[in-house]
């Protein structure tokens, strides 16, 4: 199946959207990493901000390595910003810093998608371990059983994948309202970390749409989609 030509007419654009969006994104956050704010307030300080006028405490702002590798862990309530996120000034690591805020906002809100997205980690993690496996040996085998098993554990990523697609839309909504709201970027400079953002945001789209097509492949070459009634 590796070499179906299906498999390259469906995916190839997802494949091609991915390739656009993360050189979109570094291409952006390099723009507007080179773009001190008025302020100069750094990312974790402006994290730091955005919890405190929110009212929420307990939270703790680590630094971590990686290029663009920030993130926030809901099982241990801590919020991980990459070296030039953390210490930086510009209106990227600001921005970046207060989406990863806008998530350990969603958490003390209680926001279900995060609560669902958080759930679905483990059985997602089992889902991407086992499916290609089970479908590997189920086409060579030309096993239905092993197909069904590998089509129905890879949905649980594909799952994984579409949650995550308003968990993060709305992790930057919070913080392009927090931003202004808090004074730590002018309205002007909101507007550059609209884009970092929304650039960043184009690579879970891409990652979802990808997961959607192979999945719509693997029911097709399954048999699932085309049977006659």
């Amino acid at each position: 199946m590796f070499f179906d030509p299906l498999y390259l007419i469906m995916v190839m654009p997802a494949l091609l959207l991915s390739i656009y969006a993360q050189i979109k994104v570094k291409s952006t956050y390099s723009k507007f990493s080179r773009m001190p704010t008025f302020r100069g307030v750094t990312g974790a300080q402006a994290a730091r901000e955005i919890l405190r006028a929110s009212g929420v405490s307990g939270v703790e702002i680590e630094l971590t390595r990686g290029f663009l590798s920030d993130h926030y862990d809901p099982r241990t309530r801590v919020l991980r910003l990459s070296e030039s996120v953390y210490a930086g000034s510009s209106i990227a690591s600001v921005g970046v810093a207060a989406h990863e805020a806008g998530h350990a906002l969603q958490h003390a809100q209680g926001y279900m998608p995060l609560k669902l997205r958080s759930a679905l980690v483990p059985i997602s993690s089992l889902g991407s371990n086992l499916a290609w496996p089970l479908l590997i040996i189920g086409f060579i085998f030309m096993s239905q059983s092993l197909i069904l098993a590998g089509i129905l554990f890879f949905s649980l990523a594909v799952l994984f994948q579409i949650v995550t697609l308003p968990v993060e839309f709305n992790a930057s909504s919070r913080a392009l309202v927090a931003l202004p709201a808090t004074g730590i970027l002018s309205e002007s400079e909101v507007k550059g970390a609209r884009r970092v953002l929304s650039a960043a945001a184009l690579t879970y789209v891409a990652a979802a749409t990808a997961a959607l097509l192979q999945l719509l492949y693997f029911l097709l070459r399954a048999g699932l989609l085309n049977r006659e009634e």
